[in-house]
């Protein structure tokens, strides 16, 4: 339809939510139909989206079967049951109540705490969490090592056990590229540093702690990230929370993507902006916001608003998707909207070059405003940065509070990220980054791959090194976590409020690290773990293949 931008159809893609959307296939047989909605996963955006993408876009976000929603439903309401059975055990004395609660001479006052979050932490998560805050006692890299601990209270408290469980696959950690690392060039440089200038700095950038090093940082940035100018901030989350309320205020409107990072949508709540949410990664909606807000303009007064801002991720980190950036850039350009854009994850683990989502979709960096990311991923530091303009950065040196109040950034960990950017690039003068970027994107490809061909649920996009693999019931949540730890993996498993109650998942993030051995062990462990728990629960199996590149993609009806 010409009358969209870019000729976009009117009907949502295939490829959100494999809703099968663009034609009937109903008078094929199953398996061919299935088939072709592989096929056409690749295509649909080239064909929807005209030449917005270069290259094959593809999500998988696979439907909840029906019985398994149902059976969650229950396993939740269940657990509710029982949670106030052992709420009236509480009060009457007859169990001990480890929880914080309201002091009996305060009960008339607004209470501190939120009534079904306690009650939820309290009579659900507490039965899982030992499968959290486990601590580990090395360099999480590939693999760590783990303090084990135990409880004798039923998860409240904990106690070492005084054995360290060794070479633990990790499966959690975010070294995308797999610098954190006590060993080689990054480790020296860091060591080295810290000999010379000390841990702290003891100051703000304002007065006596700016060095020579932030200033080299911030210039290494602005290359790599391709933008005119950079700034460092010591925190990744203080990076979006204090400075998007340096960027807009009242009277200037904020359209959210719904599954936003928390430090996103702290700072938009604290700029005193208007905020309004789209549904995830889509741009119908998103377009819709857009449309509104130039025709409407602001509430009562109907004036145009001062700023409209779209804030987005670049990789989702419980999702798994990637950022529709070609469609997003078209839809600011066409409203006059500005675009702030958090490459926290996508940042080094995208792109040829790993410079992010803008390189990977092969775009231009002066189309995005505001470029946001962290050095805690990919760079294995610590500490944030935002990239674009000059006059955008001097702006945010007198304006933003974590420019002004916040301490400096650690020379160690500027030492790390400097060390790191340079392999990346390739100016240490080898070729080591470009392979870390290349292993990264083989391992990816390949464990989502076989993941699919076991028969599990799998969000994402295929290139995402973030994969989460859907559990669903909150018993199987804690019991995948605790199988795959007796078997030496280390996994990460998120519930709600993290996500949706009934989408609980374990989320796996694949590094550059990992060697093929390690992977195949994962993921036979996985696999055994996955009959154990009952959790291959896809209803289209990927078939494999020996003889096609990982890129190619065919589906058979899972009859069970």
């Amino acid at each position: 339809n010409t009358d969209l931008p870019g000729g976009w159809c009117k009907r949502p893609p295939l490829c959100c939510r494999c809703r099968p959307t663009h034609g009937d296939l109903s008078g094929l047989g199953e398996s061919v139909s299935v088939v072709l909605m592989g096929i056409a996963l690749q295509v649909c955006h080239a064909a929807c989206n005209g030449e917005l993408y270069s290259r094959p876009f593809i999500e998988s976000f696979e439907e909840t079967p029906m019985l398994l929603a149902v059976l969650t439903y229950m396993s939740y309401g269940i657990l509710t049951i029982f949670g106030y059975l052992r709420d009236f055990m509480r009060e009457w004395k007859i169990e001990k109540c480890h929880t914080a609660r309201e002091r009996e001479e305060q009960k008339d006052f607004v209470p501190l705490y939120q009534d079904f979050e306690n009650f939820y932490t309290r009579n659900i998560y507490m039965r899982i969490r030992d499968s959290w805050n486990r601590p580990i006692c090395s360099v999480p890299g590939a693999t760590f090592d783990l303090v084990e601990c135990s409880s004798n209270d039923y998860n409240w408290t904990f106690e070492y056990t005084g054995r360290v469980v060794k070479d633990v696959i990790n499966l959690g950690s975010y070294n995308y590229l797999g610098f954190a690392e006590n060993t080689g060039a990054c480790a020296t440089a860091a060591g080295e540093v810290t000999v010379k200038f000390g841990v702290g700095v003891a100051s703000t950038r304002q007065e006596m702690g700016n060095l020579d090093r932030h200033e080299e940082l911030e210039k290494l940035a602005a290359s790599f990230l391709g933008v005119e100018s950079a700034m460092v901030f010591g925190m990744g989350f203080a990076t979006n929370s204090m400075n998007i309320p340096a960027l807009v205020g009242k009277g200037c409107l904020i359209l959210s993507d719904e599954l936003n990072h928390a430090s996103l949508v702290l700072g938009a709540r604290l700029s005193s902006s208007t905020i309004r949410v789209f549904k995830h990664n889509n741009m119908q909606s998103l377009e819709k916001l857009l449309r509104d807000a130039i025709v409407h303009g602001q509430p009562r007064t109907h004036r145009p608003w001062k700023k409209i801002l779209i804030l987005m991720e670049g990789i989702y980190s419980m999702e798994g998707s990637i950022i529709r950036l070609p469609e997003v850039i078209a839809l600011k350009k066409k409203y006059k909207a500005y675009l702030y854009l958090d490459e926290a994850h996508s940042i080094g683990a995208l792109g040829l070059n790993g410079r992010g989502v803008v390189e990977y979709f092969g775009l231009d960096p002066k189309d995005v405003d505001v470029m946001m990311g962290t050095f805690t991923k990919s760079f294995s530091a610590a500490g944030g940065y935002v990239g674009g303009r000059k006059d955008l950065i001097d702006y945010l040196r007198t304006h933003s509070h974590s420019a002004i109040y916040a301490t400096t950034m650690s020379l160690p960990v500027v030492e790390q990220i400097l060390t790191s950017m340079k392999c990346i690039m390739g100016k240490d003068g080898t070729t080591i980054g470009l392979s870390r970027i290349q292993r990264l994107a083989e391992n990816t490809v390949y464990f989502r791959r076989r993941l699919q061909e076991m028969g599990f649920i799998i969000y994402g996009n295929n290139d995402s090194p973030v994969v989460p693999m859907m559990l669903y019931m909150p018993a199987k949540l804690g019991a995948f976590g605790r199988e795959m730890l007796k078997r030496n993996i280390g996994v990460v498993g998120v519930g709600f409020p993290a996500t949706p109650i009934i989408e609980s998942r374990a989320r796996f993030c694949i590094s550059a690290a990992h060697t093929k051995e390690m992977l195949d062990r994962a993921l036979d462990v996985i696999s055994e773990v996955g009959d154990l728990l009952h959790l291959k629960y896809s209803r289209h199996k990927v078939l494999p293949s020996l003889d096609r590149p990982f890129d190619e993609t065919t589906y058979e009806e899972n009859e069970e």
